[in-house]
């Protein structure tokens, strides 16, 4: 028996010998980015010493407890997260069986065969040992070119789970910035309504006194139901972005949830420096996965060249072969078999050369979706900066205008109550009140939200606490 596992040794290291080949696959180079050189607008100075994003947990950007505790809840629970890390396993699983085929499968049996001979007996023979069956020797690199594409195809499903988690950090600051929004919201129609609801009483009675006209009465009670719709308006819409927050969260919201804060606090993000698009783009997991990918589709050239050459198989098997059972293990029956076949390709109804195009095109089109991630980062890039270049600006510009309205409407209602302006300019005071207060809370909501935007599309998000890479 010793010398027997010897054997099998020898032979699973023959074979794999055999193996040892270079592949056929072309070089690859990177494509060059199909963008400007720089990110369109003026440029932006940044903070000295600021993290760049993709090296920037979401921990330390987000200074919202409530916001940080729902994106760990998220990362736990959410199934898309979840069915992106499990692709990982699919996927690595795959590779890990095409690897297998570079190497031989050593067999280990017992077999017996009878068969009639012709003096009218019957002739016996009894096999036991180790064997080889049609092992590939890769000599132009067939199977690792197959091997070295499923390879780079896991690495693809790992970039693919952590833009899938960019994308889930960025959702669910979207979302929670908007329910925050919808309380401010509500909170600006709650203070109208009861503003509207102490106007229609001091109109009501001064109406019964005869000091206001029926068109004053019909106009309050007008500004009070406008009021109400928006209140209602804004319920409806708290009560969906809630529901596509508990969506992203995989689970409903915690009640021991902390308090989280205003929208004019909300702005308060670290400074991320940009750079240029050559550095920043490639960085991002979506880029990367779309790379990989192409990798992939270029190291399948390479199975589909080698296809063209001859393909070598062996069969071998080494153990004990005797006529009787009895005989099977003693001194004498020592046996081996060795059968290599060498297969060239003639006439394949041009299967080969169609195998190629495919490889090559599937290539190309792999070429082209590279470049499409790196143009839709880069878009989504400059859409974040063109935000901030321009929303801190139009803020400053809200607020003055919602002061200005406030001031109006307050000398509008003054002037009415001394008799020196119909109710009608009250009315058109307190709807533009209402109107600009609102678009205050939205523009501070969008100016948190493209901080927030500006993090994700540079990269940031996929690093959990303390920068080091998520797993599952």
């Amino acid at each position: 028996m010793p010398r027997l596992r010897l054997a099998g040794q020898a032979l699973l290291a023959a074979a794999a010998l055999l193996g040892a080949c270079s592949s056929m696959a072309p070089s690859y180079e990177r494509p060059a980015a199909p963008v400007a050189p720089q990110f369109p607008g003026p440029a932006t100075p940044s903070a000295s010493g600021a993290a760049a994003a993709d090296a920037l947990d979401w921990q330390a950007f987000f200074a919202d407890a409530r916001l940080k505790r729902l994106i760990a809840l998220a990362l736990q629970n959410n199934r898309d997260l979840r069915i992106a890390a499990l692709n990982i396993e699919q996927v690595r699983a795959a590779a890990a069986a095409r690897d297998a085929d570079r190497w031989p499968t050593v067999n280990a049996g017992l077999a017996a065969s009878r068969q009639p001979n012709g003096r009218g007996g019957i002739n016996s023979l009894y096999t036991a040992g180790v064997s080889v069956t049609a092992y590939e020797a890769d000599l132009f690199g067939r199977l690792r070119s197959l091997s070295d594409a499923a390879a780079a195809q896991v690495l693809a499903s790992v970039e693919a789970r952590k833009a899938v988690q960019i994308s889930l950090v960025g959702a669910l600051a979207n979302a929670h910035l908007a329910l925050v929004a919808d309380d401010e919201l509500l909170r600006v129609t709650q203070e109208s309504l009861a503003t509207r609801e102490a106007s229609l009483k001091l109109i009501r009675l001064r109406f019964d006194n005869g000091a206001s006209s029926a068109i004053d009465l019909r106009q309050a009670e007008s500004l009070l139901e406008a009021a109400r719709v928006a209140h209602l308006q804004a319920t409806r819409q708290r009560a969906l972005d809630e529901n596509a927050l508990v969506l992203l969260l995989g689970q409903a919201l915690p009640a021991d949830l902390p308090a989280g804060l205003p929208l004019a606090q909300s702005a308060g993000m670290p400074e991320l420096p940009v750079g240029l698009p050559s550095e920043v783009l490639v960085r991002r997991p979506d880029v990367r996965q779309a790379e990989q990918q192409l990798i992939a589709a270029n190291a399948n050239i390479g199975a589909a060249r080698a296809a063209f050459f001859p393909r070598i198989t062996l069969t071998g098997s080494l153990g004990s072969a005797s006529t009787e059972l009895s005989g099977l293990f003693k001194s004498g029956s020592f046996a081996w078999s060795f059968a290599p076949q060498l297969l060239q390709p003639i006439f394949d109804a041009g299967r080969n050369r169609a195998n190629l195009r495919g490889a090559e095109v599937g290539r190309d089109i792999a070429v082209a979706q590279y470049e499409r991630a790196v143009q839709s980062a880069f878009r989504e890039v400059a859409d974040a900066l063109a935000g901030r270049a321009t929303l801190a600006e139009q803020l400053q510009a809200q607020q003055r205008l919602t002061e200005a309205e406030a001031s109006r409407a307050a000398l509008a209602d003054l002037r009415y109550r001394n008799g020196a302006a119909s109710f009608l300019e009250v009315l058109d005071a307190q709807r533009s009140l209402l109107a600009t207060q609102q678009a205050l809370v939205q523009v501070r909501a969008q100016v948190a939200q493209n901080l927030a935007a500006l993090y994700r599309t540079l990269g940031g998000g996929w690093q959990p606490e303390g920068g080091a890479t998520a797993s599952r």
